[in-house]
């Protein structure tokens, strides 16, 4: 499963990609908006996981603007990082599988992305993505 993490500050961004890493995921990174939407057309990721600096509604706009751009599913869930507004370890769905949360750790992020990953359907997944899907959950 491909996850892109859309993070503009460095070593946030390499911090996500060894913990999302060493979990099993394959990762693209992009630094911005324009980057992501690049790497979401290219890799079709599976999920969007973003952090990035902005009032939460301005985040939000932005997690639309990569999935109408890029020409994402629908079904491919966006996970918006939130360090306002919303309580530690809350999470708020923002309209059809775009997420805001604001996690305490990264086993409150890993069960998140889990139970959204969870619900892709497998005839979306190529056959080594299926089985590892099979051994994640």
């Amino acid at each position: 499963m491909i996850i892109l993490v859309l993070e503009d500050v460095n070593e946030t961004r390499d911090g996500i990609e060894k913990l999302l890493k060493a979990d099993g995921y394959r990762v693209a990174l992009a630094r911005d908006e324009t980057e992501a939407i690049e790497s979401a057309q290219r890799q079709r990721p599976d999920l969007i996981l973003m952090s990035v600096a902005g009032l939460p509604h301005e985040v939000v706009a932005a997690a639309h603007r990569i999935r109408e751009h890029s020409t994402l599913e629908e079904d491919v869930p966006i996970v918006v990082f939130c360090f306002e507004d919303i309580g530690a370890g809350d999470e708020v769905p923002i309209g059809r599988n775009v997420h805001i949360t604001r996690p305490d750790n990264f086993n409150q992020l890993r069960s998140l992305l889990n139970r959204l990953l969870s619900r892709i359907p497998t005839g979306r997944l190529g056959s080594k993505q299926k089985e590892l899907h099979e051994h994640q959950f």
